[in-house]
């Protein structure tokens, strides 16, 4: 299937591991030059240029954080001089969060907010007018399943996500006139560096069997009774960016082996 993204430029956001990386290489395949975002410099320009050899399309790495205007100034610049403007926007970087309401500061806050909430919004801003000057485009937020199902440790987490996908709506209904279509993926459980790195400490103490550990988590929460892989996730954000997809505006889409609960 021809999904129409050949030479198209994406921009992805915490792209140098993880499900960030899993959509650039994605895009690559199909035919997209990327532009891969993430804070490490020396790891995610080595992966823009393996990107770039596997698969025959220009990738470039910058070292940015998203969390920062400056930051978010730098990609968008980036994305001018190096491709001359993005097609595409995937709002990927964010990170879990380890708390109680009653005893979270304000800082733990604001620095989630600005993270998960404040990159979009930002982005959104310097890359939108590119995406107009090449004619439309297409925004895919990473939020969660927590967004609307929340876990009881992570609460910062779970409110800054359902702000994230409220946001994606909004943004979806103010740029659809300029043909840019904004959606949000909310993810279940996804077999990151991250999770197998938790499991991995978690289990160190009572034997490492840090697969096991995950497969318990998986067979408690999906019906699928396991975890996606990053790639498989990937496959999702490419589609929905692709001609493929080109009646799909401001909705939000649960790829999370069945683990929401509601309708």
């Amino acid at each position: 299937m021809d999904l129409g993204l050949k030479k198209k430029v994406a921009v992805v956001t915490g792209a140098s591991v993880g499900i960030g990386l899993a959509v650039a290489e994605g895009f690559a395949a199909e035919g997209a030059d990327v532009l891969l975002v993430a804070r490490g410099k020396e790891r995610v320009e080595a992966e823009a240029a393996r990107i770039a050899a596997d698969h025959g399309v220009k990738a470039a790495g910058i070292s940015a954080d998203v969390a920062t205007a400056e930051g978010v100034a730098a990609i968008v610049e980036a994305a001018r001089a190096e491709f001359g403007g993005a097609d595409i926007l995937i709002n990927n970087a964010g990170t879990g969060s380890n708390e109680t309401i009653m005893e979270a500061p304000d800082d733990k806050w604001q620095a989630y907010w600005d993270l998960h909430v404040m990159a979009a919004v930002r982005l959104a801003r310097g890359i939108v007018p590119q995406m107009k000057a090449r004619g439309g485009g297409a925004i895919i937020h990473n939020a969660s399943i927590c967004a609307v199902q929340p876990l009881w440790y992570e609460p910062i987490y779970n409110v800054t996500k359902a702000a994230l996908m409220m946001f994606s709506k909004t943004l979806a209904n103010e740029v659809i006139k300029d043909n840019i279509r904004v959606n949000t993926i909310n993810p279940g459980l996804v077999l990151t560096p991250d999770w197998i790195k938790t499991a991995k400490q978690l289990t160190a103490s009572s034997g490492g069997d840090w697969e096991g550990y995950l497969q318990g988590i998986a067979d408690e929460n999906a019906p699928i009774k396991r975890f996606a892989s990053p790639q498989e996730l990937a496959n999702f954000f490419v589609f929905l960016c692709s001609d493929k997809a080109s009646y799909s505006v401001g909705s939000t889409y649960f790829v999370d082996g069945g683990w929401l609960r509601t309708l």
